[in-house]
C-alpha cells in the first residue's frame, strides 16, 4: 500500500523526478513523458466517467478497471526493466489484463452495426469524453513505442499491447454510448470543398 503523508517534497525543484527504482531523470525524459501521458489518459477517463449515467453501469465498471490498470501501467513504465532481483518486486502489466480488455471490447462491439465510414469524435458528451481519452491513450502509446526504441531503454512488451487495446476499447465504448453507434457523427470526405 502506498502512503502519502506529504505531497510536496521539493526534490523536483531542480527539474528532475524519481523513477520507481529511485533513479532521477529530467522531467521531460522519454520515460517520464510516456507514463505521464498514461496518467493524463487516466484523468481523461475519470472525466468521461463523470458522464456515465445509470444506463451504463456495466461500461462504467469496465472503465473503472481500466483506470486501475492504467495506474499499473504507469508503475510498470516508471520502473525500467532490469536486474532479476528488482523484477521480482515490480508491478508489471500482464497479458491477462490485455485479454480482459479484448473480451470487454468484444462484449460491447457485438451490439454495434459495422462501420461503413470513419466517424468524427463526438455525439453525446459521454462519447466525446471517451474519444478524448482515446486520443490521449494513442499519444501515450506513441510515446511508449518511442521509449522502447531508445538505446538502453527496455519496457515490458505487454505495456504496448495493453495501451493499444485500451484505445481500441475507448473507440468501441464511444460508439456504444452513442446509442449503439446510431448517433455517431460520420465523416463525409471532401464535404466542405
Amino acid at each position: 500500500m502506498v502512503i502519502l503523508n506529504k505531497i510536496y517534497t521539493k526534490t523536483g525543484d531542480d527539474g528532475t523526478t524519481a523513477l520507481g527504482n529511485g533513479e532521477r531523470r529530467l522531467k521531460y525524459d522519454a520515460r517520464i513523458e510516456a507514463y505521464g501521458t498514461v496518467d493524463e489518459a487516466n484523468a481523461c477517463l475519470g472525466m468521461a466517467r463523470a458522464y456515465a449515467s445509470d444506463d451504463f453501469q456495466e461500461l462504467d465498471q469496465m472503465l473503472a478497471r481500466i483506470q486501475n490498470d492504467l495506474f499499473d501501467l504507469g508503475a510498470d513504465l516508471a520502473r525500467p526493466m532490469g536486474d532479476e532481483e528488482s523484477e521480482k518486486s515490480n508491478l508489471r502489466i500482464i497479458e491477462a489484463q490485455v485479454i480482459r480488455v479484448e473480451k470487454d471490447i468484444d462484449a460491447l462491439n457485438k451490439s454495434l452495426d459495422p462501420l461503413r465510414s470513419f466517424i468524427l469524435p463526438g455525439g453525446t458528451k459521454f462519447a466525446a469524453a471517451l474519444h478524448m481519452a482515446r486520443t490521449v491513450s494513442r499519444r501515450a502509446e506513441r510515446l511508449a513505442v518511442e521509449l522502447s526504441q531508445q538505446p538502453n531503454e527496455q519496457i515490458n512488451p505487454a505495456c504496448l499491447h495493453y495501451i493499444n487495446r485500451v484505445s481500441d476499447f475507448l473507440f468501441v465504448a464511444a460508439r456504444y454510448v452513442n446509442n449503439g453507434g446510431k448517433d455517431d457523427v460520420l465523416w463525409v470526405p471532401g464535404e466542405n470543398r
